[in-house]
């Protein structure tokens, strides 16, 4: 396995089927690990394909296992990445509160922009294209 992040709050490998293996830890992991998991969930039910699958969730152990959604991207401009997060909020009820190109992938394999790292997310009750109607 290739380590992709190691930090206070998060161990992340992939896996040389190209699986994410994340390990919460640090302060408020059990709740971090429970709300990403939510909220992919939510986003699978939404029908939001630019978003990693849940594969196995162990809450005993703070791990997750998700589909690659691709490979970090180097360079991308500030209108796109804010492009890419309101897209998710309006399209898909999600805010993902931590809206950095940090959290912007890229999948090779249609050409499109993704986003991971769901822990600070926040669930809105409907998404904003079906709030007025």
């Amino acid at each position: 396995m290739h380590e992709a992040k190691n930090t206070q709050r998060a161990l992340v490998r992939i896996g040389y089927d190209g699986r994410v293996h994340k390990y919460f830890r640090g302060p408020d992991a059990a709740a971090r690990f429970a709300n990403e998991v939510r909220v992919l969930r939510k986003l699978e039910e939404r029908g939001c394909d630019y978003v990693p699958r849940i594969l196995e969730a162990h809450e005993d152990q703070l791990y997750l296992v998700t589909t690659n959604c691709g490979s970090r991207v180097e360079r991308i401009s500030e209108s796109r990445v804010k492009e890419i997060f309101s897209e998710l909020e309006r399209n898909f009820g999600v805010r993902h509160d931590d809206p950095f190109d940090r959290n912007v992938t890229y999948r090779a394999s249609d050409g499109r922009f993704c986003l991971i790292d769901f822990e600070f997310a926040t669930v809105l009750d409907t998404p904003a294209q079906n709030a007025s109607a």
